[in-house]
């Protein structure tokens, strides 16, 4: 005997694993890595400190 299955829940479902699968690829294409981002981050964290290294102090 053949399951019951409910036409509209597989299309949705199968919508769904296509959009997944889309958003994976894209993901994979134009994301960055974990690496990537402390990298830039901590480049970041470097330019700013370099910068108010160089500011001068307010006349009191």
């Amino acid at each position: 005997m053949t399951q019951i299955i409910n036409l509209r829940t597989a299309r949705k479902q199968a919508t769904r694993a296509k959009g997944r699968k889309l958003a994976d690829a894209s993901a994979a294409k134009h994301g960055r890595s974990k690496a990537e981002r402390s990298l830039q981050d901590a480049r970041q964290a470097k330019a700013r400190a370099e910068l108010d290294a160089h500011k001068r102090d307010p006349a009191p």
